[in-house]
C-alpha cells in the first residue's frame, strides 16, 4: 500500500525553506513536523525537475504534482 502524499502546500513550502530560506533538512523537517527522508525526497525530485524559487506564477498544485512525480 502506497503512502498518501502530503499536500501540495506541504511541498511548496519544503520548497520554501529550502530552496527559498536555504535551511537545512533537519530543519525543515523539525518545523514542517515531516520526517528527514520525505523532506530531502522532495528536494531531489525538484531538483531533478530544474525547479527553482520562487516557482513560476503560472505553476498551480497539479502542474507542480506532474513535475515531482
Amino acid at each position: 500500500m502506497t503512502r498518501p502524499r502530503k499536500a501540495m502546500r506541504n511541498v511548496r513550502e519544503v520548497l520554501r525553506l529550502s530552496l527559498g530560506e536555504g535551511l537545512s533538512v533537519r530543519k525543515i523537517a523539525q518545523s514542517l513536523g515531516m520526517s528527514r527522508p520525505t523532506v530531502n525526497r522532495y528536494i531531489l525530485r525538484a531538483a531533478a525537475a530544474e525547479l527553482s524559487w520562487p516557482l513560476p506564477a503560472a505553476m498551480d498544485d497539479t502542474m507542480l504534482a506532474a513535475a515531482l512525480f
